[in-house]
C-alpha cells in the first residue's frame, strides 16, 4: 500500500502537501472540526475510510465502508458528482434519513467528491457543529474545491505511476497539533492546579481511551487511576456502560458541543458530567452533587440490571436500515461483510442456506478456497458446528480451536482463524441457515457481545428472506424477457447488424424494452425498437405480443404507417391501461432508401460517410395504446451505402442532470467517433459508455443497422 503520507507530486513539487497534509488543511481552512477522506474501492462500488481527523473510533469503524447507493451524503456527492451540503438535523432526516436514524445530533456535514474527468477517486466529508449558517460560505467552498483538486491530482498520478492509493481495513485516525506546547515546569503547574480542585478531571482520546485523569476523578468513578489510564472508562467500570455515558460522548464529540448528564456511581454518590470536545478529543469534568446516597436496587437475579449499550444500539440501527435496501442474496452477503464484519471486529464470514437437505455457502469472506469447498452442500444431517445451529436454532460461540474441536471433534481446520461466532439464520420462526464469523485470534464472547451477534443474525435472515424471494421472482421474470427477445438476427444481403440489450441497475424490475429485425426479402428488411410502459412481468409479456403483431403485419406487406396503425388497434383490445413507444424502420437497399415512422420513439441517429451523425427529422405519431384512430405518418430519407442507422431506447440516453436533447447529442459525437470500428465494437462502446452511470432506472435497448 502507497504511504498516504508521501508526496506524489515529483522532484518539481517537493514541499506539495500530502493526503494527510490536505484533509487537515480542509478541517483547518474551513473551520469544521471533523474531517473523513473516503477513497473508492478497487472494485468501484464501496466508498473505504482512508483516514479521519476528530471522527472517534466507534463511529469512525460503524462508517468505515459506505456503499457506492446508500442514501447518506458521501456516496451521493460522488454519484451525482457535486457537493452535498446538509446544514442541520431537519435537513438530513429529511434527505438522508438513514444517515439521520444513526447519528441523531446537532451538526453540519459537507461531501465533496474527488475526482479527474475520467475517474471518480472518493469524497471528502467534513463536519461543523451547529448551528452553521444556512449555506457554505465562499471561502469554505474555495478550500474544499481546491482541497479535492489536489487530492484528486495526488491520487491519479498515484495509479499512473503504479502506486494507487488504497484505503486500509481501517482507518487511520490522524492527530491534531496542538496549539501550545507546554514546559515540564508549566505541565507540572497544571497538574498540581486540577489535583487541588475539588472535582475530577478526565481527558479521552478520540479512541475514547483516558489519555490523562486526576486522582479525584478515579476516586469519584470508584476506579484506580493505574488501571483506567489508557483504557475506555466504560470498559473497565461497568456502570459507566449506560447508554446515557456513551451517548452524550458521541453527542458531544459529533456536534462539538457541551454535553452533560448526572449519573450515580457503586455508592450511590450522584455525579454531574460535563463533556467538551475539539478534533484532539474529549475533556471531562465530573463534580459531586450534593444530596442523600441513594442506594442501588438490584434485579431480581441480585445483580445491577445492565442496559444495551449506546453503541450497539446504533449498530443494530445502522445495520436494520442498511438491510432495507438489500434487493438480492448477493446484497445481503456484501452488506454483512461490510457492516457486520467491520463493526464486530471480524475477519471471516460466511453465510450458509439450507436447499434440499443441504447447506449451500451463498456467500464468504477471508475463508481458504478449500475450506468453502468442504462445506458448500454437505448434508443437513452432517455433524459440524453450522448444521447443529441451524437445527436447533441456538447460537454457538467457540473463543479457541480447542473450544471448537472439544465440541465437534471431526471439525476441519481454518487457517487463519481461531474463534468462531456460529449464528442461527431465523426467519418466518424457523431457521434457514447460519452465519458463522472468524477471528483471527482466540477470542472471549461476552454476554452483551453474544446478546448483540445474535441481533445482528436475526436482522440479517429476515433481509436473506426478502432476497431470496425477489431472486426467484427476477430469475423468472429475466428468463421470460430472454425468451421474447430474438436470439438471433436474420442474415440479410448487404446489411451489417449488431444488438445489445441491457437490464435497468440490479434492484429494478424487469422491462419491457424490445427490438426486431425482420427480412422482408433479398433487398428489403424491417427493423423495429420500443418500450413498453412499466417494469414488471406484464410488460414482459406484452413486449412479446406487441413484437409478434408487428411480425405478422410487417411479412404481410404493411407499410410502416400501417403496421403501427394496426399494432396500436391491437394494444387496446389487449392492455388498455399500458402504452408503447414503437419505431419502425423499411430498409430498401436496393434503393438506397429507408422509410420510417414512430409512435412516441425517439428518433434514429443517421450516419452517413464524411458526416457526422445526425437526429433523424422525422414525425412521430402517438404512443401505442392512447388513440384507436391515431395516425403515423411516414418519411423517406436517403441510406447510401456505408450509412448507419442507430435505434435505441431512453435508457442509453439517460444520466443525471442531462436532458433528452443533450443525451441524443451526445450519443451521435460518440457514434461520429466510432463510425470506422466494427459495429459490434460501435455497439459495445456506446452500451460502455451506458455502464458508468451507477444507478439506471432503465433497460437499454440497442440496435445497429449498417448499408453495406
Amino acid at each position: 500500500m502507497h504511504d498516504q503520507a508521501t508526496t506524489i507530486f515529483g522532484p518539481e513539487d517537493d514541499d506539495a502537501p500530502g493526503l494527510d497534509e490536505l484533509l487537515a488543511h480542509a478541517v483547518g481552512g474551513t473551520g469544521a472540526h471533523m474531517g473523513a477522506l473516503y477513497l473508492l474501492a478497487p472494485e468501484g462500488d464501496t466508498l473505504r475510510m482512508e483516514s479521519t481527523i476528530g471522527l472517534p473510533t466507534p463511529i469512525a469503524s460503524q462508517w468505515s465502508r459506505l456503499r457506492l447507493d446508500s442514501r447518506v451524503p458521501g456516496p451521493a456527492a460522488v454519484r451525482e458528482r457535486r457537493l452535498v451540503w446538509v446544514p442541520g438535523q431537519e435537513e438530513m432526516a429529511r434527505y438522508y434519513p438513514d444517515a439521520a436514524l444513526t447519528l441523531p445530533y446537532p451538526f453540519s456535514t459537507a461531501a465533496a467528491p474527488i475526482h479527474t474527468d475520467e475517474h471518480d477517486w472518493g469524497v471528502l466529508v467534513l463536519l461543523w457543529p451547529a448551528p452553521h449558517a444556512p449555506e457554505l460560505s465562499r471561502q469554505e467552498r474555495d478550500v474544499i474545491e481546491l482541497d479535492c483538486r489536489r487530492m484528486a491530482v495526488l491520487l491519479r498520478r498515484a495509479a499512473e505511476n503504479g502506486h494507487p492509493v488504497v484505503a486500509g481495513e481501517r482507518p487511520r485516525l490522524l492527530s491534531v497539533g496542538r496549539g501550545v506546547e507546554a514546559n515540564p515546569e508549566e505541565a507540572l503547574a497544571a497538574l498540581d492546579y486540577v489535583n487541588r480542585l475539588p472535582e475530577g478531571c478526565c481527558a479521552l482520546d478520540m479512541d475514547g481511551r483516558v489519555t490523562f485523569m486526576t486522582q479525584t476523578a478515579a476516586d469519584l468513578l470508584g476506579g484506580k487511576l493505574s488501571e483506567l489510564v489508557g483504557a475506555r472508562p466504560w470498559e473497565v467500570l461497568p456502570w459507566l456502560r449506560d447508554p446515557v455515558f456513551e451517548d452524550n460522548y458521541r453527542a458531544a464529540a459529533l456536534s462539538n458541543q457541551v454535553t452533560a448528564f448526572t449519573a450515580c456511581n457503586p455508592r450511590g454518590e450522584r455525579l454531574a458530567f460535563e463533556l467538551h470536545s475539539d478534533p484532539s478529543g474529549i475533556s471531562v469534568r465530573i463534580v459531586p452533587v450534593p444530596g442523600p446516597v441513594r442506594q442501588e436496587v438490584p434485579g431480581e437475579t441480585g445483580h445491577l440490571i445492565r442496559p444495551i449499550r449506546a453503541d450497539t444500539l446504533y449498530n443494530l440501527v445502522h445495520l436494520a436500515t442498511t438491510l432495507t435496501r438489500a434487493v438480492t442474496v448477493q446484497d445481503v452477503v456484501d452488506l454483512v461483510a461490510e457492516q457486520v464484519m467491520v463493526v464486530c471486529d471480524a475477519q471471516g464470514m460466511a453465510i450458509l442456506l439450507a436447499e434440499n437437505g443441504r447447506m449451500l455457502v451463498v456467500g464468504s469472506r477471508n475463508y481458504e478456497p478449500e475450506v468453502i469447498d468442504h462445506f458448500d452442500g454437505l448434508p443437513l444431517t452432517a455433524h459440524t458446528a453450522s448444521q447443529h445451529v441451524m437445527l436447533t436454532g441456538e447460537a454457538a460461540f467457540f473463543g479457541s480451536w480447542e473450544e471448537l474441536t472439544t465440541r465437534h471433534r471431526d471439525a476441519v481446520p481454518q487457517p487463519g482463524m481461531a474463534a468462531w461466532a456460529v449464528l442461527p439464520l431465523i426467519a418466518s420462526d424457523r431457521p434457514i441457515g447460519t452465519v458463522v464469523l472468524a477471528y483471527e485470534h482466540p477470542h472471549v464472547f461476552t454476554a452483551d457481545e453474544r446478546a448483540t451477534l445474535t441481533s445482528l443474525a436475526g436482522l440479517v435472515a429476515q433481509a436473506l428472506e426478502r432476497a431470496r424471494l425477489y431472486d426467484v421472482k427476477h430469475h423468472l421474470a429475466e428468463a421470460l424477457q430472454a425468451s421474447l427477445l430474438p436470439n438471433a438476427l436474420p442474415s440479410v444481403p448487404r446489411l451489417d447488424v449488431a444488438a445489445r440489450y441491457l437490464p435497468a441497475t440490479r434492484g429494478m424490475d424487469i422491462g419491457g424494452d424490445f427490438y426486431d429485425l425482420i427480412r422482408l426479402d433479398e433487398s428489403t428488411a424491417a427493423a423495429v425498437i420500443g418500450d413498453v410502459q412499466g417494469h414488471d412481468m406484464t410488460a414482459a409479456a406484452l413486449m412479446g405480443q406487441v413484437r409478434t403483431a408487428i411480425h405478422a403485419h410487417a411479412t404481410a406487406g404493411a407499410s410502416p404507417g400501417e403496421v403501427l396503425f394496426h399494432t396500436n388497434r391491437l394494444l387496446i383490445d389487449l392492455a388498455p391501461d399500458l402504452f408503447t413507444s414503437c419505431l419502425y424502420v423499411n430498409l430498401d437497399l436496393e434503393r438506397h432508401l429507408v422509410c420510417l415512422a414512430s409512435a412516441g420513439h425517439l428518433p434514429p441517429l443517421l450516419l452517413r460517410p464524411g458526416a457526422p451523425a445526425e437526429v433523424a427529422d422525422m414525425p412521430s405519431g402517438l404512443l401505442l395504446g392512447l388513440d384507436p384512430d391515431a395516425d403515423y405518418p411516414i418519411v423517406e430519407l436517403p441510406l447510401p451505402p456505408g450509412s448507419m442507422l442507430a435505434l435505441y431506447t431512453d435508457g442509453l440516453i439517460e444520466a443525471p442532470g442531462i436532458d433528452i436533447g443533450e443525451g441524443m447529442e451526445a450519443l451521435g459525437r460518440r457514434l461520429t467517433r466510432c463510425s470506422g470500428r466494427p459495429l459490434a465494437m460501435v455497439a459495445q462502446t456506446l452500451i460502455d459508455h451506458a455502464l458508468d452511470v451507477q444507478q439506471r432506472t432503465d433497460d437499454i435497448a440497442l440496435l445497429l443497422l449498417k448499408h453495406l
